[in-house]
């Protein structure tokens, strides 16, 4: 059998049973509504501060106190309202829809507009699309939120609006059979080939320049929106923020200066130099799931038609490509990184 297709029976099996930590919470893809009752007004007026602040999280009839503050790097200064950071590590949770977790990242609608939510379902769909391609990857669970103000200050259309949260770093090491890993750099050779080609290729797919393998300005570890863990003796790398891309074309995505790109809709190879069958065998993956990666867009709830519209005809553009193989992969041997 060949190593790739060993590779991804053991990716998706992974997912097949329940180990420790695995909670049922990223195991459906229905919507969940749920209530955030606090501070909210103060949240946002003093996000600089990030001060954690009591609040209820009320769903299907069950209240959980927990802690929320304000999380995120560049959205913070660019939002109305900010991504958020749930704390339930105090909570009595169990025998509900978050029983076992414990921070969770809620990404939030960074407008108060309709437009705000369909940023964030598209951001969402990219998150889902690459679990379609590795089960090495953040899931998601979309929430229907209702934000209640005890300040009583929210402005009305900021009060009803689409979320989503991510599964845990530890809570993905563990389901995965691995554990996390926290570096200065990583030495190529050490990353799971098979993984990296996926991410490579789903990066072009959606549009998305927005990472990379090394630092980003101002912080300490590898590596820039993107996460490592090891498994057995490989290193995987695990894309997350993708409001900078080419599906979700946010309003204030601009692509970065030096690589001469008219919008961020313009592709980009990012890519490390890899061998031909490597990525050969990536793209035939993504090509195979391609009915599936459209039907993730036609079901989620809240996009407009529009919208769908869209990011379906995005997605179309690198299917048409990918129909020629050899050209696309001569286009990425040029643009690879050695």
């Amino acid at each position: 059998m060949p190593k790739f297709t060993r590779l991804l029976l053991v990716l998706f099996s992974l997912g097949a049973s329940s180990p420790a930590g695995a909670t049922s919470l990223f195991e459906d893809q229905s919507i969940i509504d749920v209530e955030l009752i606090g501070q909210i007004h103060s949240l946002i007026e003093n996000k600089e501060n990030r001060q954690e602040l009591p609040f209820v999280v009320r769903s299907n009839g069950v209240n959980l106190h927990t802690g929320i503050r304000v999380r995120g790097k560049s959205r913070v200064g660019i939002c109305e309202f900010p991504p958020l950071r749930l704390d339930f590590k105090d909570t009595e949770a169990g025998h509900t829809v978050f029983e076992g977790q414990d921070r969770l990242k809620l990404v939030s609608h960074c407008r108060n507009s309709d437009i705000g939510d369909n940023y964030v379902l598209k951001e969402y769909i990219a998150y889902r699309i690459f679990n379609l391609l590795s089960d090495v990857s953040y899931r998601v669970r979309l929430l229907r939120i209702s934000y209640s103000d005890t300040d009583d200050l929210l402005e009305p259309d900021a009060r009803r609006h689409y979320g989503f949260v991510i599964e845990s770093k530890d809570h993905l090491s563990q389901r995965v059979g691995g554990f996390s890993l926290h570096l200065p750099d990583v030495v190529l050779s050490r990353l799971n080939r098979e993984q990296a080609a996926l991410v490579y290729v789903f990066q072009y797919l959606i549009g998305n320049t927005d990472w990379s393998f090394v630092m980003a300005e101002n912080e300490d570890e590898c590596c820039h929106n993107g996460d490592l863990i090891k498994i057995g003796e490989d290193i995987y790398y695990i894309p997350y923020d993708f409001d900078l891309s080419g599906i979700v074309n946010a309003y204030y995505a601009k692509p970065d200066p030096t690589m001469r790109l008219r919008n961020v809709r313009a592709r980009r190879y990012r890519g490390f130099c890899t061998d031909t069958d490597t990525l050969r065998t990536a793209i035939r993956l993504v090509k195979s799931k391609q009915e599936d990666i459209f039907n993730i867009v036609r079901s989620t709830p809240g996009l407009t038609k529009k919208d769908a519209e869209k990011a379906l005809e995005y997605l179309a553009q690198f299917f048409d490509k990918a129909e020629n193989e050899e050209k696309l992969l001569k286009s990425y041997e040029k643009q690879c990184i050695d």
